[in-house]
């Protein structure tokens, strides 16, 4: 120890004895005594070989030592001129940092925290899963027969290594295992990533983001499903907002419906966006099926409910009166930065 001491000594008084004056000097006092080759570092490594009784004290040592060295490089940059560190790449330490842009939420983020901040009023709560499913959860539960369209492989991407499992093609999967933990009343809304193998388009992506809402209870109707649907669209479109049910068809609901507004872009007059209908489509809706109730072991001579999913891509769309549902993935600053301050 005590000859690693002296050591130490003659290194702190060859480091006061160098006076870099130019900042390629200074980068070689660096490497030769602060490098991770350096002289600091190959001292420190000798800690190994000192007694047991002795690490304490030598370890006090050390630690002045390193804190000398650094100390002196330190000393030895603010000896530099500016000008010196400047032209050399090192940059003018007095001059102040570079600003940080304020950043803003994404738009599809905006507009998803604003359709769960409404539905929460009505006393929904928000249930979330994995975006990986199996068969069961995503298609059969769901009353889908083994020949129905979505199961295709053109719609669905399913894992090579196991076909049972695939990506999420909606968020119905979580109103399945929320319903098979047989805990009633169940009003939740499920906001989350899903995928399908679609041709990209102006109206169509291969994964988009969807909202969709369950309420499950005793002498639960369709009307209190409109009246859902009607108080949301009120409060996300506003009040003058133009609304309608076409029935449809789902497997999962019956009777089912598709609501449509009328289309804020074109104000009714037909655009590309409502295929010149003056109407868009904004979410798909119904009473849940007794056979869905059934799968998941809830009574469905007792308990009734309605179920509805949305886009949150086309709510935003609408929302911003924005045309092409590829902006909102593409990360083209110049697109998101008008969203900062929204909503």
């Amino acid at each position: 120890m005590e000859s690693l001491v002296q050591q130490i000594a003659a290194c702190k008084a060859e480091m006061e004895a160098t006076t870099p004056d130019t900042p390629e000097l200074a980068e070689q006092f660096r490497i030769r005594y602060l490098g991770t080759k350096g002289v600091v570092k190959s001292i420190m490594g000798e800690m190994k070989n000192v007694p047991a009784d002795q690490k304490r004290a030598f370890g006090q040592v050390l630690n002045e030592f390193k804190i000398f060295a650094e100390a002196r490089y330190e000393a030895i940059l603010n000896s530099l001129t500016p000008a010196q560190n400047e032209d050399h790449g090192l940059g003018d330490f007095s001059l102040p940092g570079t600003p940080i842009t304020p950043g803003s939420r994404h738009p599809i983020s905006l507009v998803r925290n604003n359709i769960i901040g409404i539905f929460q009023r009505l006393g929904f709560a928000i249930a979330e899963g994995a975006e990986l499913e199996d068969d069961w959860h995503n298609f059969t539960a769901l009353n889908m027969p083994g020949d129905h369209p979505a199961r295709d492989m053109q719609d669905t991407f399913y894992i090579a290594q196991n076909p049972d499992w695939l990506l999420r093609t909606h968020t119905s999967s979580v109103q399945v295992r929320e319903m098979e933990k047989g805990k009633l009343p169940i009003r939740i809304i499920c906001p989350g990533r899903v995928y399908r193998n679609e041709t990209i388009s102006a109206r169509a992506h291969c994964f988009f983001h969807q909202v969709e809402g369950l309420y499950i209870a005793e002498n639960v109707s369709f009307a209190d499903l409109k009246q859902t649907l009607y108080f949301f669209v009120q409060e996300m479109f506003g009040k003058t907002v133009k609304v309608r049910f076409r029935p449809s068809y789902f497997p999962f609901t019956e009777p089912s419906a598709e609501m449509d507004i009328s289309c804020l872009i074109c104000g009714g007059s037909g655009c590309n966006v409502c295929k010149q209908t003056g109407w868009v489509e904004i979410l798909g809706c119904g009473m849940v099926h007794p056979a869905v109730l059934d799968k998941c072991g809830i009574d469905s001579n007792k308990y009734t409910g309605f179920a509805f999913g949305m886009g949150i891509e086309r709510i935003a769309m609408l929302r911003y009166q924005v045309k092409d549902l590829r902006l909102f993935s593409e990360n083209d600053l110049r697109f998101l930065r008008q969203f900062t301050g929204a909503l």
